[in-house]
């Protein structure tokens, strides 16, 4: 599943669970500017406890086990009920079980440090965000993409290249913070909750408790925030939110005493005139600045060296008296872009020349690439992969190998095509690549015709014309080096988590399903199962699209079950591919064995032979005789 995937199955996770309402009126009172004292009781909700477990279910990090061993799967056993009452008890006197530490690489060959809370304290921790998100989110500056609702890496560049080629603001001051997760300030963050209307005393205790937590073979931290938990990212942001809006108040948002008038977009929205009155400000001191920022990687575009350099100190300053931050003075440096590059999320950039201006001064247009740290690893990585795929020890693994290799090229052209150089970067690559599979015996022995192949459909939309293409045992391994640039885009204009018309730009309606329904199974879980069962049976029925999973007869109140496939007694589980929702005749068909109790269901339903064919299906698994056709 995609990043934007799983984005819009969140959204629909708080529809299904009927929390939006309470997270749309949280933003709207947030950006009216209420102050929020009693937050803790709507974290405690049972809906939102619910949809936290949903959520954190779904994330894959949820099979990562803590100091205490368990995972997810530990928390799938409980009833709605326990898990609700546990994390009450849990807020009434909260001290948080100690983190657990793991390192892994960087891309500059050091180690990254992450924290890994109990799967108990995760939970929690999400049922904490989902209240404090949109409330934030009303507060934050909207040009930092980082780990935010809707923003994501592409919109950050797309930003950089307009600021860059489109406003002609020449020369970017890079700026990297050392060790940010590690040196954030307790106290400075607990007083930015304050001010962003955070004032429920107990939750603002709640947090400061978190971020206290011991962590192992290191102790009690008197600084950061752990990467690795799930509420870092959003603290992360409100940290940096302050800085944000003070490079705004530089320029960007500074009060003029004229006021200009509104100008109709192309859209047919009003905006603001930026272009008047930036050319009056323009005629003062004033630093001609704006800021691009994803979690603590930020750049700080400017119009002329002068500027940039006086912003640079005065930014270094900032961070260091305001947030007590440092930066590192080895990765922090003002770059002239007509002379040199800037790395910004895993693309380099800079101006080339080309062609002239109307007034007849050149014109300067973004020339991009993958950044070499990428390109090696992108090399390495494919390498293995071709060499892996030599070693194969059946056509299984092959089949196994192939699809990972593709995956990850798939992936690649994904990010890196907003690089306007991607086929120039990746062509060594992919020479070296085709290389290897036209001249290693172990693979030439494996080609085969393309007729032989059965493409996906992904592969005949994006590389059916390549030449470069390659065939192995019947399957298609999609060239890395066929890719087209493509510029990155912006959000689009509207789009919003928390407000009803913003999310009608996200994604459709829900179709045929009936939300009252749904609403209903919520609100009366059965109480004898577990909470996996309950949260499987929600997505079950949104999946089949309120219909029964044998007949596709509109479901109704009282008439539907949720059937396990697998019976319990025989192994199965509360898991959802061993669920099925089907009306209440059926499920009596899947289990019934006296013959006069089959034939007056068989007259009530009268099911097609397709339809006694899936059902039959269901009965040889749960130990019973399938019904013969004449007797339908």
């Amino acid at each position: 599943m995609t990043s934007q995937n799983k984005k819009r199955q969140k959204l629909r996770n708080a529809e299904y669970y009927g929390v939006q309402s309470l997270l749309d009126n949280l933003y709207a009172d947030s950006k009216s500017g209420k102050i929020f004292t009693k937050l803790v009781e709507q974290i405690t909700l049972p809906q939102n406890v619910e949809l936290a477990y949903r959520n954190l279910k779904k994330n894959s990090g949820s099979k990562t086990a803590g100091v205490d061993d368990k995972t997810i799967d530990d928390l799938a056993g409980l009833t709605n009920e326990q898990i609700t009452d546990y994390v009450r008890q849990r807020l009434r006197y909260y001290k948080p079980h100690r983190v657990r530490r793991v390192e892994i690489p960087k891309k500059n060959g050091k180690m990254r440090p992450l924290g890994i809370p109990t799967i108990y304290d995760r939970l929690i921790q999400q049922c904490i965000l989902q209240i404090l998100e949109p409330i934030c989110e009303a507060k934050f500056y909207p040009h930092s993409y980082g780990f935010r609702p809707n923003k994501c890496c592409e919109h950050a560049v797309a930003r950089a290249y307009k600021l860059a080629q489109n406003h002609k603001l020449r020369h970017v001051v890079d700026m990297d913070i050392k060790g940010f997760f590690d040196n954030v300030n307790h106290g400075k963050l607990l007083k930015q909750m304050w001010a962003l209307g955070l004032r429920d005393k107990k939750l603002i205790c709640i947090i400061s408790q978190m971020l206290k937590a011991e962590i192992v073979g290191i102790g009690v931290p008197t600084k950061g925030t752990p990467q690795g938990g799930i509420l870092s990212p959003l603290l992360a942001n409100i940290v940096l939110n302050e800085l944000d809006w003070w490079i705004a108040s530089q320029w960007e948002i500074f009060p003029t005493k004229h006021q200009y008038e509104s100008k109709v977009m192309r859209n047919g929205n009003s905006g603001e005139n930026h272009g008047n009155r930036y050319a009056a400000q323009r005629n003062s001191n004033l630093k001609e600045c704006f800021i691009v920022r994803y979690a603590d990687d930020f750049k700080i575009f400017c119009r002329s060296k002068n500027e940039a350099e006086r912003i640079f100190q005065a930014t270094t300053q900032w961070l260091k008296e305001r947030l007590f931050l440092e930066i590192s003075p080895e990765k922090s440096h003002v770059v002239n872009l007509r002379k040199g590059y800037s790395e910004f999320l895993g693309i380099q950039f800079k101006l080339i020349a080309k062609g002239k201006e109307k007034d007849g001064s050149p014109k300067y247009v973004i020339q991009s690439h993958i950044c070499e740290a990428a390109i090696e690893k992108v090399a390495e990585r494919m390498h293995m992969s071709v060499s892996n795929l030599a070693h194969c020890s059946d056509r299984r693994e092959q089949h196994v190998v192939i699809d990972n290799i593709n995956m990850y090229v798939f992936g690649v052209h994904q990010y890196y095509q907003m690089a306007t150089h991607i086929v120039r970067d990746l062509n060594p690559i992919n020479r070296s690549v085709l290389s290897r599979l036209d001249h290693n015996k172990n693979l030439k022995c494996l080609l085969t015709k393309q007729g032989e192949a059965k493409l996906p459909k992904y592969v005949v939309q994006k590389y059916s014309t390549s030449k470069c293409i390659r065939y192995i045992t019947g399957r298609t391994l999609i060239p890395i080096g066929f890719v087209k640039t493509k510029p990155p885009m912006f959000p689009k204009r509207g789009v919003n988590k928390y407000t009803a018309k913003g999310r009608a730009l996200i994604h459709d309606d829900l179709r045929t399903i009936n939300i009252s329904i749904l609403h209903y199974l919520m609100n009366n879980p059965n109480r004898n199962r577990s909470i996996e069962f309950n949260d499987n049976r929600l997505a079950l029925y949104c999946a089949q699209n309120g219909k029964c999973a044998i007949t596709g007869k509109i479901l109704e109140i009282g008439d539907m079950h949720c059937h396990h496939v697998l019976p319990l007694h025989a192994g199965g589980t509360d898991k959802y591919h061993n669920l099925k929702i089907v009306c209440v005749d059926v499920h009596k068909l899947i289990h019934a064995v006296d013959k006069n109790t089959i034939g007056g269901l068989l007259g009530k339903v009268k099911l097609t032979a397709y339809q006694l064919k899936r059902l039959n299906h269901l009965r040889t698994i749960a130990g019973n005789q399938e019904i013969q056709a004449q007797m339908a």
